[in-house]
Formats: structure tokens, sequence, C-alpha cells
């Protein structure tokens, strides 16, 4: 029986960790469906939809691991001894700190970690309630490098599979049967990973720890070889013809269109002249003498901010044909070769020509991006439907335990009336936990989604698809071996590397200088918020 004087703690623990599931859901929930959403291979109401049932079910099956160590790994209970009400108006600061943070941080689109955000908040009470002896500084020290680890690990992960896809699949001319040869490949690896992250040391509450080593791995084997099976004698075929008929609808559909609106525009925008010294502006034959004319106001532009500056450069406008009727394309009033290009102050001599053309074939290779085909990225949307539902799991099982870990603690140590917190974590308090998360993503998520999916890189299905599964391989890995990274760390490390192999100019490198500002003041600003109101709480109540 829970102690009468206890009991209002325990019961506003349970309200404020709603809320900050709430929270978590709502900022961390869009870092495993964002690159999804971002990709358009599913709606906001798909990915919605999905993550409510996969987010459940990885707090269920894995997430106490975790959990066990956010109640007990990050400060040591022993001092608490015989104090166990303080223990619980520390737990109830840490939840209270972390959720204020987090809220504010979501209200702001900042994608935060909500592991950094609890764990500061635990050590934030503990340094008010006893001091620095009851940090644990070597487990906290794991949890510090795991900040910077993860984003690099998962990153490089990601690049590799990307390297690997890219070489297999993208690089090749038959895209399409290439693709859905290794089809069952990636989707039996996915699940061999999946369900052995399940088993392995599994949740005690549904007795996976009892499997054995052996028994797992066969399990492991067995569900992936008949994920495989399924895949190649219906979804192959199913893809097939649904992609082939999607190619040939486009395929008329763009036969219908008229000539004009199938030419190339040629006009450049501001930002391109500015990024480069030297611009080709590679034309078809029919090109718009129109858009050539705009090119050179916006050149004018460029040229009188800069002469108010104090500047006095010019340029002169250049453009080509890329046909073998013709090397010469009128602009405006001016007939420029095809060896000319944009050059300071109009002037040019045949090594600045020969420099030019090279310098600017070297800039606008190092701009393309990697894309997908159609087929490739009909192909691959299918299969980033499962490694979103794999991103989710894996949050599911690392996250939770940030938003049920100190409310465990709580009932734990009030039903036991003991700092030693020897119960395993109730699987109904994961479910609340995961519930929680899942209402913050419905009602709230849609804010960070855009941030992480579509402003921070261009994300496609097979650079999603590597993206997601090099972020969750990495998370599932840590939830295993019941250390709490960052989830947001890993889909951004992702994001980034990936985004930055495909085009040097895919990654918005201010959004992620913002994003890596907030990661380091997320810390110490939940630990502020707790240790105000554990301060309150220990001298006022």
């Amino acid at each position: 029986m829970i102690p009468e004087e206890w009991l209002w703690i325990v019961v506003v623990g349970f309200i404020v960790s709603f809320i900050l599931a709430f929270g978590i859901g709502a900022n961390d929930v869009a870092n495993s469906f964002g690159t999804s959403v971002g990709a358009k291979v599913l709606t906001l109401v798909q990915a919605c939809i999905l993550a409510t049932i996969f987010e459940i079910l990885g707090a269920v099956l894995i997430g106490y691991r975790v959990s066990d160590t956010i109640r007990k790994g990050i400060i040591d209970v022993q001092p608490y001894n015989g104090t166990e009400r303080l223990l619980l108006l520390g737990n109830l600061s840490a939840l209270s700190g972390s959720c204020i943070w987090l809220l504010l941080a979501t209200f702001l689109r900042l994608p935060v970690s909500a592991t950094h955000s609890i764990v500061g908040a635990t050590i934030g009470f503990t340094l008010v309630a006893k001091g620095s002896q009851g940090v644990g500084w070597m487990k906290l020290g794991l949890i510090v490098a795991s900040w910077f680890i993860s984003p690099i690990s998962s990153g490089i992960v990601s690049v590799l599979l990307f390297l690997l896809i890219q070489k297999l699949v993208l690089k090749k001319v038959n895209q399409l049967d290439i693709g859905l040869f290794l089809l069952p490949f990636f989707y039996s690896a996915t699940i061999f990973i999946n369900v052995f992250s399940v088993f392995h040391d599994g949740s005690t509450l549904l007795q996976f720890d009892k499997i054995p080593i052996y028994g797992v791995v066969i399990l492991s084997v067995g569900i992936s070889i008949i994920t495989g099976v399924i895949v190649r004698v219906f979804v192959v075929p199913w893809q097939r013809k649904k992609i082939t008929a999607k190619l040939e609808e486009d395929a008329r559909a763009e036969d219908h269109v008229t000539p004009d609106k199938t030419e190339e525009n040629c006009a450049l925008t501001e930002s391109d002249l500015r990024d480069v010294d030297v611009v080709v502006v590679d034309c078809k034959q029919n090109g718009n003498a129109k858009d050539h004319a705009e090119e050179k106001g916006l050149l004018d532009k460029i040229e009188k901010e800069m002469a108010q500056n104090g500047q006095t450069q010019s340029y002169s406008s250049v453009s080509y044909a890329t046909t073998n009727e013709s090397t010469e394309f009128k602009a405006g009033a001016s007939s420029v070769d095809v060896n000319e290009r944009l050059i300071p102050n109009g002037k040019a001599t045949e090594k600045q020509k020969g420099s030019g053309l090279k310098d600017t074939e070297e800039k606008l290779k190092a701009r393309e991006e990697i894309q997908d085909k159609p087929e490739t990225a009909h192909l691959f949307s299918f299969l980033q439907v499962l490694t979103a539902v794999f991103g989710s799991f894996a949050h599911g099982g690392n996250d939770v335990s940030n938003a049920i870990g100190p409310l465990v603690g709580l009932w734990i140590i009030a039903q036991e009336q003991s700092v030693a917190q020897k119960a395993p974590t109730p699987i109904w308090v994961l479910v609340y936990g995961g519930v929680g998360i899942s209402v913050g993503l419905w009602v709230w998520g849609r804010r960070v989604i855009k941030t992480m999916g579509e402003d921070l890189s261009k994300i496609t299905p097979t650079s999603g698809f590597c993206i997601e599964v090099g972020a969750a391989l990495t998370v599932l890995v840590a939830s295993n071996i019941g250390l709490p990274i960052s989830t947001t760390h890993c889909k951004v490390g992702s994001i980034v590397f990936v985004g930055r192999l495909r085009s040097h100019d895919n990654v918005d490198w201010l959004l992620f200088r913002n994003i890596f500002i907030a990661w380091l003041v997320t810390l110490p600003a939940s630990g502020a918020f707790s240790a105000a109101l554990m301060a309150i709480f220990k001298y006022a109540i």
C-alpha cells in the first residue's frame, strides 16, 4: 500500500509523466516518420497511425531496459535510503523540469533530445537534494559520449548503406529489375535485426528473457526467411505490375504535354548566381530568350547592390545551346560564344576561359544531386514504410523511458517503500507512456516533422530508407545494451551525412547549426528547471 502522505506525489507524477510523453511524441516521434513524410512516401495521417501502433509495441517489448537505466543508472539511489520521500520529490522534479523544457522547445519548433532533457533534469534535482555524491559520473560519462558517437555512427551506417544501394541499383540502367531482385533481401535483413532485438534479452514481463541465444537466432532467421519468401512470391510481382503501370501512365501523360511546356527553363535564380563565380547556362535548342533576359536582369541587380557596397565587380550574361546545330545563342541583344563564361568585369583571357570552364564544370558537378529514377522511387517507397515502422519501434523502445523512467521510480518506491526498486517495470506503465507519446504526435507532431523531413535536407525514397535504417539500427543496438542515446541525434546525423553525400548543397547548414545549439542548451536548461522545482519541494514542502 502507498502511504497516504506520498499519494499526492504519485498522482501528480502520473499526470506530469503523461504530459511529458505528449511532448516527446510531438518533438521526437517526428524524427521517426519525418523522412517518410518528407519523401512523400507516407501522408501525415498514415504516419500517425503507424506510429501509434509501433511506438506502443516498442515501449512494451524493449522499453524496460532503458527505463531501468534512467531510474537507477544515472544517479546513485543509496544515499536516499531512509529519505524515500525526498527521492519521490526528486523524480517528480525531474519529470516536471524535463516536461517544461520539452514543451517549450516544441513550441519553438526546435528538435531537441528528450534523452538529454530527462538526464539533465535528473542531475538537476540530485545536485540540489544530495550534491554531487548522488550522481553516477561513470554512467553519465558513457551517456555524454553517446551523444557524440550516436550521430556519427548513425551517419556512417546510413552512408555505407546508401553507397551500397548506389552501386547496386542507382548506377544501373535496369534499376527496376535489380531493385526487385534485391527487395526480399532488404526486407529480410530489416526483419532479422528487428526480431533479434525483440527476443534477445527481451522483456521479462513477456518471458522473452528465458529464450536461449540459439533460440533467438533460430527465431530471427526463420521469420526473416519467411518474410523474404513472402516478398518474393507475392510482393515483387505485385510491385512490378503496379510500378510498370504507373510508368506507362506517366509516359502517356507526358506525350500529351505541349512542346513549349516541356522545354527546359534556362533562367537561373539569384542565389545560383551569387553562389559561384562562373556559371554555365545549359539550354535546349529551343530555349526562351525571355529567360536569358531575366538572367541578365539578375546579374544587373547583383552588380548594382555590389556597387552600393563599394564593390566594383561586374559580369556578362552568358548562355549556350547544347545541340549540334548551334554553338551560339541569343541572350537579349548580345550573341555569345560557347566558350565564354561569366567573367569579372566582362573581360577574359584565353587562360581564364579555359580555367573558367574547368572550374564551372567542377562546381556544377559538385552541386548535382544523386536522384532516384521514377521506378526506383516507387520501389523504395514501399520499402521505406517498413523502415519507418522499424524506426518508430526503436524510438518507442528507447524514448518511452524518458517519459516513464522517473514515473516507474515513483511507483515502485511508493509500493515497496524502499529506494532499492527491485521490482521490474510494470507493463501497464510502459503502455501508458506509449499512449502519451502517440497522443502528442497526433496533436502537435507536424511542427517538427516539417523541420526534420523537409527543411534540413531534401529526401528521396532511397536516401530516406538508408537514413531510417541507419538511425534505427543504432538506436536498437543502444536499447539492447541499456544505453539511453538520443534518437534525435541519430536521425539528424544520418540526414546530414546522406544529404551531404547526395549533393554539396543538399543540407541547410544554418538550420543544422540552430539544432546543434538546441542540443547544447537542452541539458542545462532542463537541469535548471528541475533544480529550481526541487529546491521549492525541499525547502517549502
